[in-house]
């Protein structure tokens, strides 16, 4: 180990993780919290002095700091869209309570703004919450890093200032500050704030490590692979806001009608007060029916209905791993009626090994001299399955000859000069290899027993067969138990791998329906055919060749430690942690996010319902009116919090989620040199 890897030791406990603030600290953190706790207190104070009849000098200003603290923001704001020719329901909110004070009834309006202002804080508090707890990953990443300069110098820089290329020296204890590959050290990493694993991993040369997560006992020298501003914490983060800023449809149909409703509000409480008057009524009684009215028809516990609950959801799957990229997918998740499946990556584990090795007779090579000639060729793929190969090789303590000219097709395979021949790797199908009778036979036998057969050529003759296999996720079988029930029917696999490896694999799981051997566009073909039948597909998948279907589909999932950035890029959402567990999970939370929407519908129309009829055919007391309509608010508000609670995470799989993870060490990226899948 070179000098610069024996530092100054430092043990992990002087260096202790920053404590995240503490949940209250969070919440007055917030402006609509702090406004409406400021006009709750004030009015508490003033509500006591005004029923025991103390003098006016005393309870009077309080209510009109109440006024104040809870309605000048939501005002302000209402006073900016009425600008824009845009009517808000919240300025109609402070209207009304302020025609409620100049009738006489200033409890009433300082009630009506104390609930008001709640009801907005609880809105704020399910927007925050959404990003908070993923968006506390940031916090995880070092400000700095122990740059090494080229003279074998040390430099404290700025870890955002980090560039691909750059050498750090990650000590004992310390966290790493940048996506990278290990290149000298052995030690183990704790990553479970980002993969979820409950374990510490070992990290040794060759091995990718993440920002953020902690070194252990050992120093590593790490060599900077992804830009800081790319790496996985910074893409959950943005992931994380971007969702946080859209809307459901649902919401923005509710948003649409929002408008034409309060035009239509105000035109009947203008009627409601005009038309008493011309009967005979009196002034104040009029006024007072036509602010209650106002009040009550207001569809403030309407435009609230949504909103938090899919927030809320999308929090809730965030702290299990789950990154869903916007409120519309949320919503759109629970309408699934058809899933596809990946194989590899997917319904496997993704860490495929070499299981046999049989060179062609005619071919003059070994076990070993194939095994070297494939890994050679292979070498510079990043491909789960080639890393398989060079893995192989390097276990045998082999010496890989140099290779020229590598090219890759995603779903065909890769060619390569090595030793001044051409090398051709691929499916059997792919290679027209089976005319071959040795090599015919050896595909079938091992296709018959589950494996993925790869035929070699050189300069266009087979040479030999190599068969690789993957283990099943050991949560497959029950998570695809539960997409069955969830969607109403089996799901289908789409793979491009052999038919008879493909169904000795969905036997195994309980999948009937598969599609073996398809391109990338096959793949998406079939999605699309579904869609035009009037299906609505989730695919899952996590390589290049998944995209075009991710991108086709209803929605699309990547399982993010093994997915490449075009699936994560393209996916609506992504499994951070590779549990597949998590899928009909989600799928779940959001069936429950729709029932709480429409629960929430049904409560804010039955109140203002009843409460527009009691005023209109009776007399409904203001303070009556007041607490119903902001009543229900608050109670459609707080019915969309509690999905942020751990019990709305459920497991239809069986089992917490996290308990059988994947097992890919991070960093098994997908890479366009692939052999098949």
């Amino acid at each position: 180990m070179s000098a610069v890897l024996d530092p100054r030791p430092a043990p992990p406990s002087s260096r202790p993780c920053p404590e995240p603030p503490k949940r209250r600290a969070r919440l007055l953190a917030l402006p609509e919290a702090r406004w409406a706790l400021a006009a709750l207190v004030l009015f508490l104070i003033a509500l006591p002095l005004d029923l025991l009849e103390a003098p006016a000098w005393l309870w009077a200003p309080l209510y009109a700091a109440v006024y104040v603290t809870g309605g000048w923001e939501p005002g302000w704001e209402g006073l900016k869209a009425l600008k824009h020719k845009t009517l808000d329901v919240d300025l109609l909110m402070v209207v009304a309570a302020l025609g409620a004070a100049a009738i006489g009834q200033v409890l009433d309006g300082a009630l009506l703004i104390v609930i008001f202002a709640t009801s907005g804080a609880l809105e704020a508090v399910a927007t925050a919450r959404t990003a908070d707890s993923v968006r506390g990953l940031l916090d995880l990443a070092p400000s700095t890093a122990t740059r090494l300069r080229p003279d074998g110098g040390e430099e404290s820089v700025p870890a955002d200032t980090l560039a691909v290329g750059d050498v750090i020296l990650v000590r004992p204890g310390e966290r790493v500050g940048a996506d990278g590959q290990v290149l000298d050290g052995t030690s183990d990493l704790d990553q479970a704030t980002i993969t979820g694993e409950p374990l510490p991993v070992t990290k040794q040369v060759g091995d990718e490590v993440l920002a953020g997560t902690v070194n252990g006992t050992g120093a590593l020298r790490v060599r900077v692979e992804r830009d800081p501003a790319d790496s996985v914490i910074a893409r959950i983060v943005k992931m994380v806001e971007e969702a946080s800023g859209t809307k459901a449809p649902v919401q923005l149909f509710i948003e649409k009608v929002e408008q034409r409703y309060s035009i239509g509000m105000v035109v009947a409480t203008l009627a409601v007060f005009a038309l008493p008057l011309a009967l005979g009524d009196g002034l104040r009684p009029a006024l007072l029916r036509a602010m209650t009215f106002m009040i009550v028809a207001s569809p403030c516990a309407v435009v609230l209905s949504t909103m938090p609950p899919l927030l809320s959801a999308i929090a809730n799957a965030g702290r299990h791993g789950v990154l869903v990229k916007s409120a519309v997918v949320m919503e759109r998740l629970g309408q699934i009626d058809v899933v596809a499946l990946d194989k590899t990556g997917t319904l496997t584990e993704g860490a495929p090994r070499v299981t046999d090795i049989r060179p062609h007779p005619a071919s003059g090579l070994d076990e070993d001299g194939l095994l070297a000639l494939v890994a050679a060729a292979e070498y510079p793929s990043e491909h789960p399955l080639a890393r398989a190969v060079v893995q192989a090789a390097r276990d045998r303590g082999l010496t890989l000859a140099a290779c020229t000219g590598f090219t890759s097709v995603p779903g065909s395979g890769v060619t390569a000069d090595v030793g001044g021949r051409t090398v051709r790797i691929g499916s059997p199908a792919r290679l027209e290899a089976a005319a071959d009778r040795d090599i015919d036979v050896a595909v079938r036998a091992l296709e018959d027993e589950g494996r993925t057969a790869v035929v070699v050529l050189r300069d266009d003759i087979p040479v030999g067969v190599l068969g690789i296999a993957d283990r099943l996720r050991p949560d497959a079988e029950a998570t695809v138990a539960s997409l069955t029930e969830l969607a109403g029917r089996a799901p289908v696999l789409l793979t491009g791998d052999n038919e008879r490896a493909a169904r000795h694999l969905a036997a195994a799981v309980g999948i009937a329906d598969v599609r073996a051997g398809l391109f990338p566009q096959d793949k998406a073909a079939a999605v699309k055919q579904w869609e035009a039948e009037g299906r609505r597909v989730l695919v899952v998948g996590d390589g290049v060749n998944d995209a075009p279907a991710l991108a086709a589909a209803h929605t699309g999932i990547a399982m993010g430690r093994a997915g490449s950035d075009l699936a994560l890029e393209t996916a609506d959402v992504v499994v951070v942690r590779d549990e597949l567990a998590a899928i009909p999970a989600v799928v779940a939370l959001s069936r429950t996010a729709r029932r709480v929407v429409v629960q929430n519908l049904v409560i804010a129309g039955i109140f203002i319902t009843v409460l527009v009829t009691w005023d209109l055919i009776a007399t409904l007391p203001l303070p009556l009116g007041v607490a119903g309509h902001e009543g229900s608010t608050v109670i459609v508000g707080l019915n969309g919090l509690r999905l942020l609670r751990a019990s709305a995470w459920t497991n239809p799989a069986g089992g917490p989620v996290g308990s059988a993870g994947g097992s890919r060490p991070a960093g098994e990226a997908e890479s366009p040199g692939r052999i098949v899948r």
